[in-house]
């Protein structure tokens, strides 16, 4: 639970892009304890940033698109977006949103990996990203889901300098399909892992449906939340399991976007 800004190559922000953008403020303050705070500037439309206990956790906003599902994105923090630019597209990637200055905030740029995962980057100036992790209501973990981890694990090195390890994998729930958990490599950024990645759990899993990456939210009690959100409106997507990380469930909002929750081991 900290307020420093992360450093360069460390997930630090995830926002929702969603056309329901007046249902979010509605559903996730009511799942998750948080406020909200809209931007006052016309050109922000309604750029919404959700705060627990008064610190930045999240934001949410407008599609850039008409046709743009409702996602959340990952942020990955950078001192330099033009140059992970140029990083992204040596390595494979394409470039879906040019660096920009997001007004005296912060400059960010929107990518896609070789498999299709879209992520962004954050160069922060004002707004540092969020100001709470790993407490209940605040991200606490950031994952790649994709058809290709070899692929993924050039291409990421390339553009961050991560390095991959592999982890202990646990059962697989029942529900979703899979018979046998797959490998589970967790993203080393200088002496700190950051992230993971796993290929899909499904053995059904369509080879050309795009990789994606998933936030997870810290809760208490992910069945109690896993409840809620079907209450709210949401659904559950994966029901909570155990896994060596904590247990975790993985949602949808009312409008589809996906996200995850996990409730970490207590530490005897």
């Amino acid at each position: 639970m900290s307020s420093v800004p992360p450093p360069p190559g460390t997930p630090c922000w995830a926002d929702l892009a969603t056309p329901g953008l007046a249902d979010a403020r509605r559903f996730y303050p009511e799942l998750f304890g948080w406020t909200t705070r809209i931007a006052p500037q016309p050109e922000a439309a309604g750029y919404t940033t959700f705060l627990l206990g008064g610190r930045a956790v999240a934001g949410a906003g407008p599609p850039a698109a008409p046709d743009q599902v409702p996602i959340w994105s990952t942020y990955v923090a950078t001192d330099h977006a033009d140059l992970v630019t140029t990083r992204v597209e040596a390595a494979g990637g394409q470039v879906l949103v040019g660096p920009f200055d997001v007004f005296d905030q912060g400059r960010m740029a929107v990518f896609a990996d070789p498999a299709g995962a879209v992520f962004s980057v954050w160069q922060p100036m004002a707004h540092p990203g969020a100001e709470l992790f790993d407490t209940p209501g605040a991200m606490s973990w950031n994952e790649l889901v994709t058809p290709d981890p070899e692929a993924a694990k050039v291409f990421y090195e390339l553009v961050f300098g991560w390095r991959p390890e592999e982890q202990p994998a646990g059962p697989v729930p029942p529900e979703t399909g899979g018979t046998t958990r797959p490998s589970y490599t967790g993203w080393r950024c200088g002496e700190r892992i950051v992230g993971g990645m796993m290929p899909p759990l499904a053995d059904d899993f369509p080879a050309d449906l795009p990789a994606y990456w998933t936030v997870y939210f810290a809760v208490a009690d992910a069945d109690d939340t896993a409840a809620r959100a079907t209450e709210l409106g949401g659904s559950v997507l994966v029901p909570p399991h155990d896994t060596p990380q904590g247990r975790l469930a993985a949602l949808r909002d009312p409008q589809g976007a996906l996200f995850s929750v996990i409730t970490r081991p207590a530490r005897g």
